[in-house]
């Protein structure tokens, strides 16, 4: 098969790209919002940002495809950053320098191919910008120029992502292999371990700010019907959109996780009881809002949510468990909306 051989600097290349600090982190909702709009522009089914590791291409972000990570002898994002300049496929199947190879053949869902390198501040290459659709077709010179600029933008955002606050904690608190066992695989949140992991940490930071830690348990209405009608397919993608809305409703600071099945917990510093009523119902209304796209159906998705403040003195798990009993009482009152947990005392 035709391997993508490592540039020169493939070891610069990837110190470059473990100092980012990017790969193996949680979905970020502006990069979700770039690659949603190259998805609906170019009209593609598949728009990523990928990361070229070592042995494999990890999507920061991801539009269309199901996977976290694919290996990176079977990526054409490799040959774009091998050769640092856009890589055009209009047709593998007959593209001279992949018809009839491993890559091609194993990758079906990319007979057509667009990427456009993404850099660092130093110029070296660490991704790349794709669009891949099942369907051979041609980009015309306005289009290469719309991805061009696309890929500008986001470019921007990881070397400003390089220099954030956020990351220099994370980079703090987490080695990379930490990272990985904390993150879930399909929606990119934060899992159970992440939430029990980052709790003090944002308790501790709340201290420090004379703010409260607030604490919202987010639940999806009626999932096990979603799972029954549309399959587990439809489920996962419901999953994957609700986690998306999640991150994009809440501000950057704030931690998502997946607690499990169809259930989600969000840690926020907050001044009052009001300021979490309120990111709890932007989350509702961002769920709620419009009808989630599936393969074959449209589906208007709602969740119940449960509220409550870490008291003083309270332990976290006590504040959860309050939390999630007010999210019991927002399902028995009609689901589809929020309810908060008096304080213990």
């Amino acid at each position: 098969m035709l391997d993508a051989p490592n540039p020169v600097d493939e070891t610069l290349r990837q110190q470059a790209l473990d100092r980012l600090e990017l790969l193996d982190t949680p979905a970020d909702p502006y990069l979700d919002t770039l690659t949603r709009l190259a998805h609906d522009l170019f009209g593609v089914t598949t728009a990523l940002v990928t990361l070229v590791d070592r042995d494999r291409q990890w999507f920061k972000s991801r539009q269309g495809l199901d996977v976290a990570e694919t290996p990176r002898s079977l990526s054409y994002c490799s040959h774009a950053v091998m050769q640092d300049e856009p890589l055009f496929i209009e047709d593998s199947h007959v593209d001279v320098r992949f018809a009839g190879t491993e890559l091609a053949l194993r990758n079906p869902g990319a007979r057509f191919y667009a990427g456009w390198p993404l850099h660092d501040a130093e110029g070296v290459p660490l991704g790349t910008l794709c669009l891949a659709d099942p369907k051979a077709r041609q980009l015309s010179e306005r289009e290469k120029s719309q991805l061009r600029d696309l890929a500008y933008l986001a470019e921007g955002y990881l070397q400003l992502q390089q220099n954030s606050q956020q990351l220099d904690d994370l980079r703090d608190a987490l080695s990379r292999e930490q990272r990985k066992g904390m993150l879930d695989a399909l929606t990119q949140l934060w899992n159970r371990a992440g939430l029990l992991h980052f709790l003090p940490l944002e308790q501790a930071a709340a201290e420090r700010s004379q703010l409260r830690l607030g604490l919202i348990y987010c639940d999806l209405d009626h999932f096990k019907r979603v799972n029954d009608t549309h399959g587990h397919d439809g489920g996962d993608h419901v999953l994957w959109e609700s986690a998306r809305r999640m991150s994009g409703a809440v501000r950057p600071q704030d931690v998502v996780t997946r607690n499990g099945g169809e259930e989600f917990v969000i840690l926020t510093r907050v001044h009052d009881k009001q300021e979490l009523l309120q990111i709890a119902e932007r989350i509702r209304l961002a769920i709620a809002s419009q009808p989630m796209q599936l393969e074959q159906a449209q589906l208007q998705q709602t969740a119940s949510l449960g509220c409550a403040l870490l008291g003083p003195d309270e332990s976290s798990a006590d504040a959860l468990k309050r939390a999630d009993q007010a999210l019991y009482r927002a399902k028995h009152g009609g689901r589809n909306r929020t309810e908060f947990a008096p304080s213990p005392h």
